[in-house]
């Protein structure tokens, strides 16, 4: 099981908790990190949300597992930085970065797809009225949720396939089979939605 992005089964206090207020709290919490604009607060952010996890009843494992399919682009973000501009914005924003995508990979650990597809179904009734179906909203943010251990099939892919190739020393290759891979899963999920007359006016239903 990918440690990023799927539901995992408990009775942690975090899965206790409803989806709306989990994702609002997640809103708050992304506001407050980029309004403090602080490389400290933003690193005190970070070690909080590793610490989280076994709070929560997450195993550690799955926050280094988000670590690791974050570590090039988080390396890229702080060289770039820290050639073009200052290293302490370039540890502010990996570092926020960092504590964001974990605790929302928390927040998706804890809570089931239908739980949240529910709520965004809820929050976009009032669009009836402008003609949006909220059905289609749900669907397209479910999948957008879905699409989290996507990126980090497709990461361990290329990474595999860079080791069997005996490579070394350049990350940088990696960058064109991931977005490759990426490509080809979001065409097979475009041909399974057709498969299923998503075009149609139904209800749809994603578990």
């Amino acid at each position: 099981m990918s440690a990023i992005g799927l539901y995992v089964a408990g009775t942690g206090p975090l899965h206790r908790v409803s989806a709306g207020p989990k994702l609002l709290g997640l809103l708050v919490v992304g506001v407050a990190l980029v309004a403090a604009a602080d490389p400290w607060v933003s690193l005190g952010a970070l070690v909080a949300s590793l610490l989280a996890y076994p709070l929560v009843g997450l195993h550690p494992r799955r926050a280094l597992g988000v670590l690791r399919a974050l570590w090039p682009f988080l390396l890229a973000i702080g060289a770039f930085q820290a050639l073009f501009g200052a290293w302490e914005e370039g540890l502010r924003l990996c570092a926020q970065l960092a504590s964001l995508v974990l605790l929302a990979n928390a927040v998706t650990l804890t809570t089931r797809v239908r739980e949240m597809l529910d709520l965004f179904e809820r929050l976009a009734r009032p669009l009836r009225h402008v003609g949006v179906n909220p059905d289609r909203v749900a669907l397209v943010l479910a999948l957008t949720v879905r699409s989290i251990p996507m990126v980090a099939s497709a990461w361990r892919a290329a990474r595999e396939g860079y080791r069997a190739r005996g490579l070394s020393g350049r990350p940088h290759l990696l960058v064109v089979p991931v977005i490759v891979q990426l490509l080809r899963m979001a065409d097979a999920t475009g041909e399974a939605l057709v498969a299923r007359g998503i075009d149609e006016d139904t209800r749809v239903r994603v578990d």
